[in-house]
């Protein structure tokens, strides 16, 4: 709980922190969580209490908060070229190393790859990439973006457009021609009696009929992610991706997959499209590319998006976009190391070991009357609440029922994430069958006390 005295960390956060993503009324009772280190999966407070952080961070930090390898590389590259660009023909050697080893480990036979900051600048480009091959193949008017309703896209106003999420019209956003279909969430979205290859059929006649009814002309891409994660981790309905991606071709319109938080080992494949057995135009890449040790994002287009840009920036002279830190070497060093951690140091491999473990931990917790459905692909789930399972009737939101169960699980030592009227679990690919046991049996007694406080 916080200290209220004047120079305490809580009140020092309060004073000077402007908080992103963060119920406010929670973090001005109970006072923000102020750490200082990481060991392991475990992270480490102010006052020397320990949290097994099944949230990974922020889904990315997937070899835990101390490896050696990943803190070398940083160190290494630094003491060599601590910081470039990738402008005008100048880039370092590592990050040509990144881009060929990201096309390599890609489902691409070839590619090009383009580097941004963030996840969110990594979409916000990869629209603008679209935008500039309409301009530059004589379709100005192919501009409109295709994502689902639930889906998280990023936060820069075109990526915030994307984000099918509510709170995006506090900005005035979404802007002019980003459309959200229905979300491939069978078990709040199928109809009475529909069953779920029916109600895949649904969604792909919705979406032919959108393409109509806005033209195909219009429309400059589709981007999807494998699995739905700030969304509340929304796996697609049986066959989506097949069903929609028939469609998408039948008009010419790109799939693009955002492998932010799916890619790099999260469902159990390196990549979230391998899992559901699909293969997009183009992937955007970024938290798990550095196991959370360096701020990246990616594109990586496919080779008839590639050679198309590469068309349209031979027109042009140039592609006429950039950031100053696209492909940093210190960025590219972390993640080419990043990728050699996860794919042979056994973390994929642990993440197919203990997902049947994972996941028998969650159906056992949704046994209970008040979780609706557990959902989850690899390392990532949820538990869904209900007031009542028959009717998969929500809570009032004043109950704040999945923010009340985050705050006893920190009360317990554990970090999990509140999500709607969801709790969900992403936790590092690290963890062990005992680590399991501590965030089931913590996350179960925090659900038993919540529950019965509010009856």
């Amino acid at each position: 709980m916080r200290d209220n005295a004047p120079n305490s960390w809580e009140t020092r956060a309060d004073s000077f922190s402007l908080y992103g993503f963060t119920d406010l009324p929670s973090v001005r009772r109970r006072g923000a969580v102020v750490l200082t280190h990481g060991e392991g999966p475990y992270v480490v407070d102010v006052h020397g209490k320990r949290y097994l952080d099944a949230n990974s961070g922020l889904w990315n930090m997937v070899a835990g908060f101390d490896h050696p390898g990943l803190a070398a590389a940083a160190k290494a590259q630094y003491d060599r070229l601590p910081g470039y660009h990738a402008f005008f023909g100048r880039l370092s050697d590592q990050t040509v190393m990144l881009s060929e080893k990201l096309v390599e480990v890609s489902p691409f036979p070839r590619g090009k790859v383009f580097y941004t900051n963030s996840g969110s600048e990594a979409n916000d480009t990869m629209v603008k990439i679209l935008w500039f091959l309409g301009w530059a193949e004589g379709h100005p008017e192919r501009r409109k973006v295709l994502t689902r309703v639930n889906a998280y896209h990023g936060v820069t106003a075109v990526s915030a457009s994307m984000t099918g999420k509510p709170y995006n019209r506090v900005f005035g956003l979404p802007l002019p021609g980003f459309i959200h279909l229905t979300c491939p969430h069978y078990w709040r979205e199928g109809q009475e009696g529909e069953s779920e290859e029916a109600f895949t059929q649904r969604l792909a006649r919705e979406l032919e009929a959108t393409i109509i009814k806005e033209g195909p002309d219009t429309i400059a891409g589709f981007f999807a992610e494998p699995v739905m994660g700030a969304g509340g981790v929304i796996p697609p309905s049986a066959g989506y991706f097949q069903a929609i991606q028939q469609v998408l071709r039948r008009y010419g319109i790109p799939l693009v997959a955002d492998e932010v938080i799916c890619g790099f080992g999260r469902t159990g494949n390196v990549w979230g499209c391998q899992t559901y057995d699909f293969v997009p135009d183009a992937i955007i890449s970024s938290k798990n590319l550095t196991a959370g040790y360096f701020p990246m994002g990616a594109i990586i287009l496919g080779p008839e998006l590639a050679d198309r840009v590469d068309a349209a920036a031979e027109k042009f002279d140039e592609f006429p976009h950039g950031f100053t830190a696209s492909g940093h070497p210190v960025g590219c060093a972390i993640a080419l190391k990043a990728i050699d951690v996860v794919m042979n140091e056994g973390l994929i491999d642990n993440v197919r070991r203990l997902t049947p473990a994972f996941e028998a931990g969650l159906a056992r917790l949704a046994e209970h009357p008040n979780i609706g459905e557990w959902r989850g692909k690899g390392f990532m789930g949820a538990l869904e609440m209900v007031k009542d399972k028959a009717t998969k009737t929500s809570f009032d939101p004043k109950v704040a029922i999945s923010e009340r169960i985050a705050n006893r699980c920190i009360d317990e030592g554990l970090i999990c994430r509140p999500l709607g009227q969801g709790i969900v679990l992403c936790p590092p690919f690290i963890i062990t069958e005992a680590h399991l046991d501590e965030i089931f049996a913590k996350l179960e007694r925090a659900m038993t006390d919540v529950f019965a406080e509010v009856g």
